[in-house]
Parts: C-alpha cells; sequence; structure tokens
C-alpha cells in the first residue's frame, strides 16, 4: 500500500471536505505518518473514515476529527498543551509538532511504551508521557495554554477552564450519545469563558466519568 497517497487522500478527501482549511493542521497531517500508530494487521486501515482500534477497547480518533480540533484550538509554536488520553501517540504527535511542549497523560499504562516508542522514531522530544486518572484534572502544571481531552464526558468540570491561562483554548466533547457535541472554551478574563459548541459527534466517555453522568438524585 502507498501510504504516502493514502496519507495525501485522507486530507484532500475527507479532511479538507469537512471544512478543515486551516495550513497548519492540513499540514501537520500531512505530514505525520498515521499508519505508524496502529498495529501491524490495521496499518491498510489507517486512513480509513473511521476509529481504528488501538486496544483496550480504545480507538483512534477519526482524521476528520483531529482535523477540526487542530484547527479549532489554533495551537501556536510557543504554547504548552495538556492532552488528556494519550492512546499510541497520534494526535499527540500533531499536537507536539504546532507546540512548544506536550503533557499527555492516559488511564492505561499499556499505552505509554508504545506511544513513547511511536513518538521517538519520529524524533519528536518535546512530550512527557504519564499514567493517571486526569477525570478530575491534571496538575502537571498550575496553567496550561491549551487542553484537548480526547473522550467525551457528560459535562466539563471546572477544574479544567481553570487550569487554562487567560486566552488558553480546551477542546471536550460533551453530552450523551448519540449526539454529543464538540465544544471549544476559551478563557478570556480571569473569571470568564466563552463557549462555542463546534460541531456534533460521539465518543466514547472519559473513563471515570461515564457512571457520574448515570446518577440521578
Amino acid at each position: 500500500m502507498n501510504f504516502k497517497q493514502a496519507r495525501f487522500n485522507m486530507v484532500e478527501q475527507q479532511v479538507r471536505p469537512w471544512n478543515v482549511l486551516d495550513p497548519a493542521a492540513l499540514a501537520v497531517m500531512s505530514e505525520v505518518p498515521r499508519e505508524n500508530f496502529v498495529a501491524p494487521a490495521y496499518k491498510t486501515l489507517a486512513y480509513g473514515d473511521y476509529g481504528v482500534p488501538i486496544g483496550n477497547n480504545q480507538e483512534m480518533l477519526k482524521p476528520v476529527l483531529v482535523g477540526r480540533l487542530l484547527q479549532a484550538l489554533s495551537i501556536q509554536p510557543d504554547e504548552i498543551v495538556l492532552e488528556v488520553g494519550t492512546g499510541t501517540g497520534y494526535l499527540t504527535a500533531c499536537l507536539a509538532k504546532l507546540s512548544a511542549y506536550v503533557y499527555s497523560v492516559d488511564i492505561n499504562a499499556d499505552f505509554l511504551p508504545e506511544a513513547k516508542k511511536n513518538l521517538t522514531s519520529l524524533q519528536i522530544d518535546n512530550v512527557s508521557l504519564q499514567t493517571g486518572d486526569a477525570s478530575a484534572g491534571w496538575a502537571e502544571r498550575p496553567l496550561y495554554d491549551v487542553i484537548v481531552i480526547t473522550a467525551s464526558m457528560p459535562e466539563v468540570p471546572d477544574c479544567y477552564k481553570t487550569s487554562l491561562e487567560i486566552g488558553g483554548r480546551l477542546f471536550v466533547v460533551t453530552g450523551a450519545s448519540p449526539v454529543m457535541h464538540a465544544k471549544l472554551i476559551t478563557r478570556v478574563a480571569e473569571d470568564v469563558w466563552s463557549d462555542e459548541n463546534i460541531f456534533e459527534t460521539d465518543l466514547p466517555a472519559l473513563e471515570n466519568t461515564r457512571l457520574k453522568a448515570s446518577f440521578s438524585f
């Protein structure tokens, strides 16, 4: 399979038609070899318009979702990013190429050796990988310029909003299946945040948040 051609087709036939026109987002997705982040059995599926299984009942985000979130966040070269949900490191690689540094955390310890190997193979070293439960925030740093949560949550915990720098942006998917809202939350002042629904989607819940959504009082 010609992966270079498949990557070009993914960008031009899937991502760009989904209203992703940001040059930086398109460029990084054209550069990062998505096939390197999936198991050998799934390499030929790496550029399809679906979530590719990566183990632990998890999937890579669809290419169109990656494109839309990168465009919405408009990450700058001097910014610090927190990623919740490392997986095998594909989105981590894209974030790292766009930013100054990425702190990435995943509750599944099995993912981290694979993610580290994948990132090292691309000579990406501006990333810190850690294992932990970030369902209630992640205080590696007091504040971040960008936060990306790669699974859904019933609602956005305040701890994530207050972890943003002024001008910082948070991407998160909230709500209940089958229709959830991808949100861009921006901290515009010390105690003021804007909240924009940017598209509809459906993602599995972040571990340890699913049950909280089902309680009723």
